[in-house]
């Protein structure tokens, strides 16, 4: 059969791609060829689906559901891979098989319509929360933590793209200053070191058979847990921006998110400044004006 990449999937590889790449191109042909190494029965594409991996609902030999999941390169599909097995199952979705020469991943089957943003915000914070506290864990020791990038590492990177991003939009350079003097300062003394999610958000945690909820697509890293959570701040920032108390809405959830996780308020409220900034800038970068001009305006309050 064809495997057709949704929309969305195209759409987001193609404000990334580096020129020449012709992973998309190629992507059919991999998938055809991973379910037939795995003597996979193909059920359908998932759609709308994820905005950096191909995700095709399949079923085993035996009849069992599960997963299949193509990234490209670049999405870092080795570092995922370490991470769910390290975690074992445990908050995470579980790793079906071990190490594949063609990159894609064999995941359980969970409920991928149902995640825990379909909650009341109250609730799905809860529940949300509490998923992300159990993938807190001690990084894997020796060869394998290569694999994985330090939370140094990927935002002196992203720190680089914001900078090139505050001299071609003049406007957001105050905001630009402020996120990276916040970041020089909390990289500088990292409270604890841990293997993050990476990406987490209400929409990364789907119902499942074995748990209640279970945590699935990470781009994981190593670094400390304030980091994780503040991606976790600014979820729903369109309801956040179009409420009258938005801002008081904000730091009372950065308040109830640190002191659940016993995380130190300052360390998020300066992470959640950073990534807000960052995702920002990058989608104005990109041309999704709408998109960052909201998250400017919610890393304003902070």
């Amino acid at each position: 059969m064809a495997f057709e990449p949704p929309p969305r999937l195209v759409r987001a590889l193609g404000e990334t791609a580096p020129a020449g790449d012709d992973w998309l191109a190629q992507l059919s042909a991999a998938a055809e060829q991973a379910v037939a190494r795995r003597e996979l029965t193909v059920e359908r594409v998932q759609v709308p689906g994820g905005r950096s991996s191909l995700v095709v609902l399949v079923r085993r030999s035996d009849g069992t559901p599960a997963v299949l999941k193509l990234a490209p390169p670049r999405a870092r599909p080795e570092s995922e891979r370490a991470a769910l097995a390290h975690w074992g199952g445990l908050g995470a979705v579980q790793l079906l098989e071990d190490g594949a020469e063609d990159g894609a991943l064999l995941l359980e089957r969970l409920h991928p319509d149902v995640s825990v943003r379909s909650l009341p915000e109250a609730k799905a914070l809860l529940e949300a929360a509490g998923t992300l506290r159990r993938l807190w864990t001690e990084p894997p020791a020796g060869p394998v933590f290569e694999v994985f990038e330090t939370v140094a590492e990927r935002t002196g990177r992203q720190a680089t793209a914001m900078r090139a991003g505050a001299d071609a939009e003049p406007e957001v350079a105050p905001l630009v200053d402020a996120a990276l003097a916040a970041r020089d300062e909390l990289v500088a003394a990292p409270p604890e070191q841990r293997l993050l999610h990476g990406t987490f958000r209400q929409s990364k945690v789907l119902a499942g058979e074995r748990m209640p909820w279970l945590a699935v697509g990470p781009d994981p890293v190593v670094g400390e847990c304030a980091f994780d959570l503040a991606r976790l701040v600014r979820d729903r920032v369109e309801d956040l921006i179009a409420a009258p108390s938005g801002a008081a809405i904000v730091r009372r959830r950065i308040k109830r998110l640190a002191e659940s996780l016993e995380v130190d308020h300052e360390r998020l409220r300066g992470w959640t400044l950073f990534r807000a900034v960052e995702s920002g800038v990058r989608a104005l970068r990109v041309g999704r004006p709408q998109d960052g001009e909201l998250l400017l305006e919610f890393a304003g309050w902070l």
